[in-house]
């Protein structure tokens, strides 16, 4: 059977977690996945419970640290780097591993900010394993994903508290 190309887009809040979503109903059903964070670096409670999920592989790179715009020209080159370690660990345990879902998630935020080429990511579909799901997760998504792609879902944004200066409870993050 045919993987998917899955995108879930948006400035709404819910892109990752329907991401997550799907990858514990893969799990439920003896799948194995892989999610790769690749703008995120803080504590969230959704790694504490996927790391105790048998089947769900979680990697994410030491070396993000701060939003993209807050961030100099040296701490932005770095951050390049930790994108395309993360790409490459994917790849690799793609490769070497058989994963049934691969969860690049804010991988179009890595897209959108230059730190990793378009090119790259649509060659890794052309050619990614036939059987393998694909999830990408970000904000903006490329003309040219969405036309590689099987599944979008805008998520957008119709109120949030943030708006009102009302902060997030521990454990149910923005």
């Amino acid at each position: 059977m045919k993987g998917l190309v899955h995108i879930y887009m948006g400035k709404g809040k819910g892109k990752t977690t329907a991401a997550v979503g799907l990858g514990v109903r893969a799990c439920g059903r003896g799948l194995k996945v892989l999610m790769v964070q690749f703008l995120k670096s803080t504590d969230s409670g959704e790694i504490h419970a996927l790391s105790n999920l048998p089947g769900f592989q979680i990697y994410r790179s030491g070396k993000v640290k701060g939003f993209f715009w807050m961030m100099n020209e040296e701490e932005k080159e770095l951050l390049k780097e930790a994108v395309e370690e993360c790409f490459n660990y994917a790849i690799n345990s793609v490769r070497e591993r058989s994963f049934d879902l691969l969860i690049l998630d804010e991988m179009l935020g890595a897209i959108e900010n230059g730190l990793l080429d378009l090119k790259a990511m649509i060659d890794f579909i052309d050619n990614k394993p036939h059987e393998l799901e694909l999830v990408l997760t970000g904000r903006n998504a490329p003309p040219e994903l969405i036309e590689k792609a099987d599944y979008v879902s805008q998520i957008g944004e119709v109120k949030h508290p943030m708006e009102k200066g009302i902060k997030a409870r521990k454990g149910i993050e923005f």
